[in-house]
């Protein structure tokens, strides 16, 4: 569970430099339900652009901005695509969250929320004397230090050197220090090993969305929810939430199924990872392209045994789709040929590389199931087309022009085409294999203890159901930090 014990000495500091700076923490219920906001910080945000600097942008960390870029305030229901059968091929709803509209453009901005606040709070994290550490695979570290930024909090931002370079101008505006550590998405050893000579240092503390549950308990309850919302907003008569899908990275968002196997028990959850890394299908190794996605270790946070599937993406389709959805030959093959609808056409940047992974992993589970029009299936799109401009340029520099036929090629085998291989539905004794993985990262390198993994697998009321259940004790904790810094009476 998460250590909710109060250092009252650092917690005093850290109101007071929360004073300093006008910062309010929103709650989770906030989170949640944003119509719960107060009226004053709506207010506000009027004048407030989604990406500014400014501590009021803590408040648009929720599924539920509107999608403006100045100004926007909250919407009833999230932001969302749903992918038509004339796109991907199957008959079932596949409708997919949107984090382009959290302030970074990326969801990672609430897993970090997640890890920061409850030591914030606590004072176990002094916002006067510690670094915050963000080890990443990309958007995990430009969220966490955004927000480090926004509590004025120093920080120090760990990606690979391989991630696109929209990542790295960003953060060289945010970040206090900024740590490329060698390889690309799968080298997540390397970012531990980083972090481990961090580790050592007495003013950085470590905020390992890999193991950190807040990270999960941020998804299981916010974008739980949000999901929850979603489906119950778009359900026809007959409809059921027949699964969701979610790309591995830290296991964050994945722990959102947790709440959404709870809300609705016949539903089948889908875990995805990159095909040229297949660590969590057959144990494997390699290189891939699916940016903000890891691989060559089973998380800490990733509740394995609630996991029903899992399924490998070649990264080859995702990179394909990428430039279909944003080369103008390619939308205008997908209108004009394939008879995509043009909301949908319009909405198309708003899919990144892994929330591109996200779908295929949706199709994939489609076809395995034969969902029918009946079924519905969600996942989230993690960020944009914005973050890999550079991405889609090397593609045209690689491929040269793009044309209708090249359009008519990549839908057809990279979408249309894509098949029920590379994947596996999980008996107990299968999740139980992958579970075990979790030693050889975990005991082994990181510290935990071999009854800390066996708990985690056979003491859920312990673990995982006791996380769930912390998000109360949480937000009396926010509310109290709140009400001792003014400032919310203040504005």
């Amino acid at each position: 569970m998460i250590d909710l014990s109060v250092n009252r000495e650092n917690l005093d500091r850290n109101i007071k430099k929360a004073r300093e700076n006008h910062v309010v923490i929103p709650t989770y219920q906030q989170m949640k339900h944003p119509d719960t906001i107060p009226g004053k910080v709506r207010d506000a945000l009027k004048d407030v652009g989604l990406w500014d600097v400014n501590p009021l942008n803590l408040f648009r960390v929720t599924w539920k901005n509107e999608a403006k870029e100045t100004g926007g305030l909250f919407q009833a229901v999230p932001n969302y695509v749903e992918l038509p059968p004339s796109l991907t091929g199957v008959p079932c709803r596949i409708v997919a969250m949107v984090g382009k509209w959290f302030p970074t453009g990326c969801h990672k901005v609430g897993a970090s929320f997640g890890c920061l606040v409850p030591r914030l709070v606590t004072g176990q994290f002094d916002a006067t004397y510690h670094r915050a550490v963000w080890p990443s695979t990309g958007n995990y570290c430009r969220g966490g230090a955004f927000n480090s930024k926004l509590l004025g909090v120093k920080s120090v931002a760990i990606l690979p050197q391989g991630m696109s370079r929209e990542r790295f101008d960003w953060l060289k505006t945010i970040a206090g220090e900024i740590i490329a550590t060698p390889g690309c998405e799968s080298n997540v050893k390397e970012i531990f090993d980083k972090t481990h000579e961090l580790s050592q240092e007495p003013d950085c503390m470590i905020f390992n969305q890999f193991a950190e549950m807040g990270n999960h308990l941020w998804h299981y309850q916010v974008t739980g929810d949000a999901i929850a919302t979603l489906f119950e907003a778009v359900k026809r008569p007959g409809d059921s939430l027949a699964g969701a899908c979610f790309t591995s990275g830290s296991a964050g968002t994945i722990g959102c199924g947790d709440y959404l196997k709870e809300r609705y028990p016949g539903m089948k959850l889908g875990v995805g990872e990159a095909l040229q890394c297949p660590t969590i299908l057959n144990n494997g190794f390699g290189d891939h392209r699916i940016e903000g996605i890891g691989d060559k270790h089973i998380p800490w946070i990733h509740n394995v045994k609630n996991t029903d599937m899992v399924i490998a993406i070649d990264d080859e389709d995702s990179q394909r789709l990428l430039r279909l959805f944003n080369d103008p030959a390619g939308l205008r093959y997908l209108k004009e040929e394939a008879g995509v609808d043009d909301e949908t056409i319009e909405k198309l940047s708003w899919l990144g590389i892994s929330g591109i992974a996200n779908v295929l992993c949706c199709i994939k589970m489609a076809k395995y199931y034969e969902f029918t029009a009946r079924d519905v299936v969600a996942t989230v799109l993690t960020d944009s087309a914005s973050m890999y401009g550079s991405r889609i340029q090397e593609l045209a520099d690689q491929y040269g022009p793009y044309s209708d036929k090249a359009a008519a090629v990549d839908h057809s085998l990279h979408i249309l085409g894509v098949r029920t291989d590379s994947m596996e539905e999980l008996t107990y004794q299968e999740r139980k294999r992958i579970h075990n993985l979790k030693y050889y990262t975990w005991v082994e390198q990181q510290g935990k203890t071999a009854q800390e993994l066996n708990d985690l697998w056979y003491d859920e009321d312990r673990t995982w159901k006791g996380v769930h259940s912390q998000a109360d004790a949480l937000d009396e904790l926010i509310c109290a930090f709140n009400e001792a810094t003014g400032v919310l009476k203040a504005l």
